[in-house]
């Protein structure tokens, strides 16, 4: 079944947002669950989160980064195109519950894993604190939704161009030492980061959950290319997560496995730009 792309947005700097017709997926799927698809015949298996549905129009929202192959092809096709095949919905939905004030941390595209998330926590009643970051203003992405959903919304942006110059683990370090009770924290993003993220967390004891995204083809557990450990015991992403305890991971283990592929995907992002006859950076 080809799914059609019905509406495409750009959010940032190689980030879109696109809305595809899936019906079977969009009945069932749940917040913090994902989908894996396939742009062509001859192109890769890639997950990508579910970041919202519409029920009534049988659609999924996808929100990616062009940052290799198979995500350049997905953003080079545009409204009434189609993805030959999409699988889903994939994974476990996260628990949702009032725990009382829950604090989102993402970082780079992690707002596009966590807003519906984000958004079904404030909808059971939490006060939502939403901590987000990236290297400059222009790589922010669902600002405006998030502050919707969000009784606070705090920035933190390298370079300093917008709101706090530093890190999210700094603003996140900076609101708990202020004598705010947080009392669950959801993290997604860069590995490094939700490590940090991770380690802070620890020390005040608080409850802190990580939405992974480790390399991945399946989806059903049989192929093990995104095993990661938790707990010292091993855990399939895919069928067992993807949001694990984040005190649990082994995320030095994890941030080995994601980059070992690399410099093969470099050099075919390289290979299809030649192919296309687009100079590299544009």
């Amino acid at each position: 079944m080809i799914n059609r792309i019905i509406k495409k947005e750009v959010l940032g700097e190689k980030i879109k947002r696109i809305e595809v017709e899936a019906p079977l997926i969009a009945n069932k799927a749940l917040p913090g669950q994902f989908i894996v698809l396939r742009v062509d015949e001859k192109g890769e298996r890639i997950p990508l989160t579910i970041a919202g549905k519409d029920i009534e129009k049988g659609t999924i929202t996808l929100i990616f980064q062009e940052v290799g192959t198979t995500t350049t092809k997905l953003g080079l096709l545009g409204e009434g195109d189609g993805i030959l095949n999409i699988a889903g919905p994939l994974g476990n939905p996260v628990e949702i519950e009032k725990y009382g004030t829950v604090c989102i941390v993402v970082g780079g595209v992690g707002a596009a894993f966590v807003y519906w998330m984000a958004k079904a926590f404030r909808d059971k009643g939490n006060y939502i604190i939403t901590i987000i970051g990236a290297r400059n203003k222009n790589l922010l992405i669902l600002e405006n939704e998030m502050a919707e959903i969000s009784d606070e919304l705090l920035i933190a942006t390298d370079d300093g161009s917008k709101g706090v110059k530093g890190f999210t683990t700094d603003v996140l370090q900076n609101v708990i030492i202020s004598g705010k009770k947080i009392d669950y924290v959801l993290t997604a993003g860069p590995i490094v980061m939700m490590k940090k993220v991770s380690d802070i967390t620890r020390r005040y004891s608080i409850k802190t959950v990580a939405s992974l995204n480790p390399i991945m083809i399946d989806g059903t557990g049989m192929c093990g290319c995104c095993r990661v450990s938790v707990g010292g015991k091993v855990r399939f992403a895919c069928v067992d997560g993807p949001d694990f305890d984040a005190h649990s991971v082994d995320f030095d283990e994890l941030l080995k496995r994601t980059s070992l592929y690399k410099p093969y995907e470099e050099e075919s992002l390289k290979r299809f730009y030649h192919r296309c006859k687009i100079g590299l950076g544009q």
